[in-house]
C-alpha cells in the first residue's frame, strides 16, 4: 500500500509542510485545519446519518425550546397545546403580525422564524433542517450559512409581510433559503457536478413551492428566502483558507447576524413581559 502524502502547503509563504504542523517552520505564522477536513468531518454510523454540525444543531435547539415554551403557555392559558398552538401565544412571543410590525416592531422578522404552530410544524422543518443545514455548512462553511440562513428568514418574513396580512411563523423562510444557496452553488459550478447539484436543488425548490399552495402556509415567506438565499449564496462562494481577509469580513458578518438575533429575542422578552402585566 502507497502511503497517503502528509505535506501540504502553508497558505502563508507557500512553503510545503506536513499535515501535523500548527505552526509553519519556515514563517512561523500559524496554520489552521485544511478546508475540506472542515468542511468534511468523519461520518455519523458510516454516512446513514447526516453530519451533525454545530450551527445546525443549535438552530435545532433553539426552535425546541421555543416550541416546549409556546406550548406551555398555550396549554396554561387553554387556548391549545402542542399538536395546535394558539394564533395569540405566537404573536405573544414574536410571529409575524402586520399590525405590530407598522408599529415598529421589527424584531418579530427575526423572532418568527424561530417558532412553530404545532408538533408536525417542527417536527418537517427540524428534519428537513436536520438535513439541509448539514449540507450547506459542509459546503459554506459556518459563517457563510449562518449569514444566509438570517438574510433568507429575514427577507422571507418581511416579502410575506408586503403581500400577505396574515400573522406568520416557521423556519420554512430560512430553509428555502439553504435551498436557494445550494442552487446558486450549482450555477456557479458550470460542470457536470454543479449541474446534478443545480438540478436537485431546484427540484426541492419546485416541490416545496407547490406544497406551499396548501391552505395555511406562507408561499411568500417562502418565496422571499428562496430569492435571499440564492443571492447570498451565489454572492458567498465557497470558503477560502482561514486566514484570508474574506473569511474575516464573512466571520465578522455571521457574528453580527448573532448579536442582531440576540437583540430581537431580548426585544421579544421585554415586550411579552410588558403586555403581561
Amino acid at each position: 500500500m502507497v502511503p497517503m502524502d502528509s505535506r501540504r502547503m502553508c497558505p502563508h509563504c507557500r512553503a510545503f509542510i506536513t499535515s501535523k504542523d500548527k505552526i509553519c517552520p519556515y514563517c512561523n505564522e500559524p496554520v489552521g485545519p485544511r478546508a475540506v477536513d472542515r468542511r468534511n468531518p468523519a461520518d455519523i454510523l458510516g454516512g446513514f446519518i447526516p453530519h451533525a454540525h454545530f450551527v445546525t444543531v443549535l438552530i435545532l435547539v433553539i426552535n425546541l425550546g421555543m416550541y416546549l415554551a409556546t406550548s406551555l403557555y398555550s396549554l396554561s392559558a387553554g387556548r391549545g397545546g402542542p399538536m395546535g398552538i394558539d394564533t395569540v401565544t405566537l404573536i405573544d412571543f414574536g410571529a409575524k403580525f402586520n399590525p405590530y410590525l407598522a408599529e415598529g416592531q421589527w424584531w418579530r422578522l427575526v423572532t418568527a422564524g424561530f417558532l412553530h404552530g404545532g408538533l408536525f410544524h417542527i417536527f418537517m422543518n427540524s428534519w428537513v433542517l436536520f438535513d439541509l443545514g448539514a449540507q450547506v455548512e459542509e459546503v459554506y462553511g459556518t459563517s457563510r450559512m449562518l449569514v444566509i440562513y438570517f438574510l433568507a428568514n429575514v427577507f422571507g418574513f418581511y416579502v410575506s409581510a408586503t403581500f400577505s396580512a396574515a400573522p406568520s411563523v416557521g423556519a420554512s423562510a430560512a430553509l428555502f433559503g439553504l435551498i436557494g444557496a445550494m442552487i446558486a452553488l450549482g450555477v456557479r459550478h458550470r460542470n457536470p457536478l454543479g449541474a446534478a447539484v443545480r438540478g436537485m436543488y431546484t427540484r426541492w425548490a419546485i416541490y416545496g413551492l407547490l406544497f406551499s399552495f396548501l391552505p395555511g402556509i406562507d408561499i411568500y415567506a417562502h418565496i422571499g428566502g428562496l430569492v435571499a438565499g440564492f443571492g447570498v449564496g451565489y454572492l458567498a462562494g465557497q470558503p477560502r483558507w482561514e486566514g484570508s481577509t474574506t473569511e474575516k469580513v464573512w466571520r465578522g458578518a455571521s457574528w453580527f447576524c448573532i448579536f442582531l438575533t440576540l437583540v430581537c429575542f431580548l426585544k421579544m422578552y421585554m415586550w411579552f413581559t410588558h403586555s403581561a402585566q
